[in-house]
């Protein structure tokens, strides 16, 4: 693709997701998520294979539904209360505008499309797509979460971490894997919502970092397959080191940083007397630790035959500081928990 042409639509993405930031209007907020999605189909169809216009239309179509019930949300609320401001939804709307978003998320029920799509495109809009296009939707749903349905969040988190370990089991391919273990943390992070918004937004962050981390760990080792993942070690052995304790992180292994979120949305559910949630979630959340454990066991215990021991890293120059500060805050943060959530 041309670098100008990627340069633009880059830029487009940056300014879809500020205008929503930014905007106290509904119809504002609607307009940012509309740039963001047209920005990111000609860069998921960058490289003209099937399987990428295959899943730039999937991806079209879901995001074009979720935003028609968006909008069709948002002019019954403007019509009920006189108003398209984003701090006075009416209970009539909150319900179906929670849904709408949770599609754009690819939260379960709503997240059939999310495998397929990140499955038919390379890496890094992968990349983009799991982080930086999960941004918007997810502040819109910060900032009406004092009026969102408990059950409809509850049932909905419960369903995605069951859905996101369950569905992740059998899969080889890691952009699949990747896209389960999505499913699974928003489900951590939706179920809390209502209740506390502050430890849902500390679980976005960790979950955003974590992700970044593991997707820029295979685009540096050129892995979309687990049999690739095998025969790392001796390409990167350093690399591949990290890359499993990101895996182990993902999968909220203590003392790492994907601990800490977990933790405290069951001692938030707990203090909320929602045992049987706590209780469901955690075992929920077993099924995601298997098929993590099994991709950290290819990574670290099994040695290709068909390679020969070299001591010479073969990896290409590339951005390593980058990916080194990532790297490191994906395994290092648990110490500073507390003044993160103090700050």
């Amino acid at each position: 693709m041309n670098p100008l042409a990627m340069m633009m639509f880059l830029t487009s993405l940056a300014i879809g997701t500020t205008i929503t930031l930014l905007s106290h209007h509904w119809l504002l907020a609607w307009i940012g998520l509309e740039i963001n999605t047209l920005a990111l189909l000609p860069i998921m169809t960058k490289t003209p294979h099937p399987r990428a216009i295959e899943a730039a239309t999937k991806y079209f179509l879901t995001q074009a539904t979720a935003s028609a019930l968006m909008l069709f949300s948002c002019l019954i609320n403007a019509m009920q209360a006189g108003e398209w401001d984003i701090n006075t939804p009416s209970n009539l709307m909150t319900n179906s505008l929670s849904i709408a978003i949770m599609m754009k998320l690819g939260l379960a029920p709503m997240h059939f499309w999310l495998p397929e799509v990140l499955q038919g495109i390379s890496l890094v809009t992968g990349l983009i797509l799991s982080t930086w296009q999960k941004i918007p939707p997810m502040i819109l749903l910060f900032q009406i979460s004092h009026n969102i349905n408990l059950s409809l969040t509850v049932i909905l988190g419960l369903t995605s971490v069951l859905i996101g370990g369950w569905g992740g089991i059998g899969q080889t391919q890691i952009r699949k894997i990747m896209a389960f273990s999505s499913i699974g943390h928003l489900g951590w992070i939706i179920i809390i919502l209502k209740l506390n918004p502050q430890l849902s937004l500390f679980n976005f962050i960790l979950y955003t970092i974590m992700t970044t981390a593991m997707f820029l760990s295979m685009i540096m080792l050129s892995a979309t397959k687990m049999s690739q993942i095998s025969t790392s070690w001796t390409k990167n052995p350093a690399l591949t080191t990290t890359t499993m304790l990101v895996l182990l992180s993902l999968a909220g292994l203590p003392p790492l940083t994907g601990f800490p979120p977990k933790l405290l949305i069951i001692m938030e559910l707990i203090k909320q007397n929602m045992f049987i949630s706590a209780t469901l979630i955690m075992l929920a959340s077993l099924l995601t630790l298997f098929f993590y454990l099994r991709l950290t066991y290819i990574i670290a215990l099994t040695l290709s035959p068909n390679t020969h021991n070299s001591t010479i890293w073969r990896t290409p120059t590339k951005p390593w500081l980058v990916f080194s500060i990532i790297n490191t805050m994906a395994l290092t943060l648990l110490p500073l928990t507390p003044a993160i959530l103090l700050t």
